[in-house]
């Protein structure tokens, strides 16, 4: 797992190369987007409860098969994991978002879940679903304009999104 310097830094040293103007400028513009990033992951963080339980609920009212006898989430223990499982992913876009890099995600969250949840027949297509309904929920609760930092949050938008579309990609 690497943040955003780290990586850039033993790509250029894998290569022989010094960094490149256009590599610190990258990182120059991370550290200046900073206090918004940590904005972001604090009202993730302080509202990951909220956001799971809400995108859970939307997902339930749209797939209510999943909640009704014999479905994935049937049963007070199997609705347990479902959001355990939903807090996890979230917690790990937090962790993706902070560093600025999403192999965190990749490595310690993503690797063999689909592969996990096709063997117990939970069906990915409902789980990226849900991923999608946090992604929702997020973005609206990091794009507040109150009580955050003041300036441009569009790449830090995108880039939040792309972390959510990778895991919901990576179980669907």
């Amino acid at each position: 797992m690497f943040d955003a310097f780290t990586k850039v830094v033993s790509q250029a040293d894998a290569r022989g190369e010094m960094l490149s103007t256009s590599q610190i400028d990258a990182l120059s513009q991370m550290v200046a987007n900073g206090n918004k990033r940590l904005d972001s992951v604090n009202r993730i963080t302080s509202n990951g409860s909220s956001i799971v339980a809400n995108a859970a609920r939307s997902l339930f009212a749209e797939q209510p098969q999943l909640i009704q006898p014999g479905g994935n989430a049937y049963t007070s223990r199997r609705m347990a994991a479902c959001l355990r499982d939903m807090e996890i992913i979230l917690r790990y876009v937090t962790y993706a978002i902070f560093a600025g890099d999403p192999s965190v995600l990749d490595d310690r969250c993503l690797n063999g879940l689909r592969e996990t949840y096709q063997a117990l027949g939970t069906p990915g297509s409902s789980v990226a679903a849900g991923v999608q309904k946090m992604k929702e929920a997020a973005l609206a609760i990091v794009m507040d304009p109150s009580g955050i930092t003041q300036g441009d949050c569009n790449a830090l938008q995108s880039e939040i999104a792309s972390y959510f579309d990778r895991a919901a990609a990576a179980v669907g």
